[in-house]
């Protein structure tokens, strides 16, 4: 037996029972699906059988404790939200946005909505004008349910959405003549609504929104089979039960917080905490009070959470389970040790894609693997591309080349017709099929291209290294770097404008940096930063800016070759010799000069973004 052939049956060895694990978790994921499938049940469904085996459990509760609802309760308040949208005319097939902030009825909104059909387009209730405008118009909302917190930006834009009817949830001002939820409320039924003919678990249920690779935030379909999938995935994954609260601080609005947190009391009837907002000073002290024994995370909380001065409650909680994404491998053990917590449960997940995986076994710095025995049971692979036009590189046939092992790659997944394996994509046909790659490992097949570079070792499995393509994550959110573009072109009122992602070493994420064509230097910085606090959310305006000499940036060659350029040379000045640099100084409210000394400060975070 040669040492090549020895090696791999030592790496079969260890790996199989990892992929037998796997194997058990899929099947039940299909045994689950095909038997809601038979009894032609909706998530809602599964929610009202959840509420019957315990109806006086605690379901929700905000995590100041002032709001909460036992699994009747809120059960009661789902059933009343289907009857007044029913009673209002609403179908299944029509959209409804909901705009609002944490809170424990947020999910009753949308689940309500769902038992009569109609789909609920969940936006960040970050979001102002332009963004704002486009995310309830593009997803061709009849209504939208918003709060006291969100009414502003939409009186802003109100002239612009006269047709849109007004449903406020706590609301006092009367300018966009609202119906007053709290009011129909406390007056409607709590008996179930009617059901529409036809309804089924392949229906859409709601919509996330999602930067993709460019332009503005995209509506990605989440349809109840994706949901159940993405839901029941990590909750076999991880045994979550009944007797499991989770802490959930993300937003709502997004699939980690809206999904893997609200889904385990929607499926396993865990109690969910919901709290209004991060808070790292007090996530674990909340966790105590509450009894967390789990709780969803980015990798910019627990980043945050490090960052805290040691403390009593780092250890004075019950958690034995964090699931979410993005926890860098650097400080995986020191998080897992310093607060005491046993499973790591890291995921691998887009909105909209299909190539998705789940570190089952605690693997540090992995976000999933695929099986090294039979790599095709579940088709994930990574592939190599052009770093500098990012298009997939082919071989002499035309099909795509895989990555070997340590090898960078981007992550595909094949689109196949289960609900697994599907691409639903976006709502607009036209971004969803820039996502889909054809022909790349035989002739006729076609894959869901994540725009995300991961590695895989030689036991298989997955670590991420980098978003390709036009979009980025600062602060928890992804940004489009062409909505920003915009933005930025409309003030400045220039043609080459500029926008992508740089790291700042030890930040989670990557700042959005703009380099602007202005040979004359003669952009108006004070009145741009002014226009973006209006324009953009907090986490899209660019916290660097570079002012070029060039007068056509973005034509002395391909709009991508001179991004990889840009790229490449960030806010170093020692890089940028021509031009000029200014960072975004929180502490005065102005963008400054970016010198050599300011250099070094942000590098030692003593400038913080």
């Amino acid at each position: 037996m040669s040492c090549g052939t020895f090696e791999q049956w030592r790496i079969y060895r260890k790996t199989l029972p990892r992929d037998i694990k796997l194997v058990r978790i899929l099947a039940g994921l299909e045994k689950g699906i095909r038997k809601a499938i038979r009894n032609e049940q909706i998530t809602s469904d599964i929610f009202d059988e959840t509420c019957s085996k315990k109806p006086n459990k605690l379901a929700v509760i905000s995590s100041d404790g002032l709001i909460k609802y036992s699994f009747s309760e809120l059960r009661d308040l789902v059933n009343k939200i289907g009857n007044i949208f029913y009673n209002n005319g609403y179908r299944k097939g029509d959209v409804v946005a909901l705009f609002m902030e944490n809170r424990p009825e947020y999910v009753a909104f949308w689940l309500g909505l769902s038992k009569i059909g109609v789909i609920t387009s969940l936006i960040n209730f970050n979001l102002t004008n332009d963004s704002l405008l486009h995310c309830i118009t593009v997803c061709e909302a009849k209504a939208i349910i918003y709060s006291s917190e969100t009414e502003d930006a939409l009186e802003i834009l109100h002239e612009q959405l006269k047709n849109l009817v007004y449903f406020c949830f706590g609301s006092k001002k009367k300018i966009l003549k609202p119906i007053d939820l709290m009011k129909l409320i406390e007056s409607t039924v709590t008996t179930h609504p009617p059901r529409p003919d036809g309804i089924s678990l392949y229906d859409k249920l709601i919509y996330m929104y999602t930067s993709g690779t460019t332009g503005l935030p995209k509506p990605a379909v989440i349809r109840h089979t994706r949901f159940y999938y993405m839901v029941n995935g990590m909750a076999i994954s991880f045994k979550v039960t009944n007797k499991d609260i989770n802490y959930v601080a993300l937003p709502l609005y997004h699939s980690n917080g809206g999904v893997g947190g609200i889904g385990m009391m929607i499926y396993k009837g865990a109690t969910v905490v919901v709290a209004k907002k991060f808070s790292a000073s007090r996530f674990f002290s909340e966790c105590a009070i509450h009894g967390a024994t789990m709780f969803n995370y980015i990798g910019e909380v627990c980043r945050y959470l490090l960052a805290q001065p040691p403390s009593k409650n780092d250890r004075s909680h019950h958690i034995r389970l964090a699931i979410g994404n993005g926890l860098r491998p650097q400080i995986w053990r020191e998080f897992k040790e310093r607060f005491g917590i046993e499973v790591i449960g890291e995921c691998y997940a887009s909105t909209e894609g299909n190539a998705n995986m789940i570190n089952i076994d605690n693997r540090v710095g992995a976000v999933g693997f695929n099986s090294v025995i039979a790599p095709g049971f579940y088709p994930i692979r990574l592939v190599k591309v052009n770093e500098e036009t990012e298009e997939i590189l082919r071989d002499k046939e035309g099909m795509a080349i895989a990555c070997l092992p340590g090898e960078e790659g981007e992550l595909v997944g094949k689109v196949r017709n289960d609900p697994v394996h599907q691409f639903d994509g976006y709502l607009d046909k036209e971004a969803t099929a820039k996502k889909i790659a054809h022909d790349v490992f035989e002739k006729g097949d076609s894959v869901f291209r994540s725009g995300d570079i991961l590695v895989q070792d030689e036991e298989g499995y997955f670590y991420f290294q980098d978003r390709g393509g036009d979009t980025f994550r600062w602060k928890g959110e992804n940004v489009g770097t062409t909505e920003v573009e915009t933005v930025i072109s409309r003030i400045v009122r220039l043609a080459d404008v500029a926008v992508y992602g740089v790291s700042i070493p030890g930040i989670e994420g990557k700042a959005a940096m703009t380099c602007i064509a202005d040979p004359d230097f003669t952009v108006d910085l004070s009145l741009l930063r002014a226009e973006l606090l209006n324009k953009l959310p907090n986490y899209a305006r660019p916290q660097f800016i570079r002012l070029s000499s060039e007068k056509n940036i973005l034509q002395t060659n391909t709009f991508k070759l001179k991004k990889y350029q840009l790229k490449a040379e960030g806010f170093d000045p020692k890089k940028v010799l021509h031009d000029r640099l200014y960072y975004n100084n929180q502490r005065t409210g102005h963008y400054e000069v970016l010198d050599i000394t300011a250099y070094y400060r942000i590098l030692q975070h003593e400038i913080r973004f």
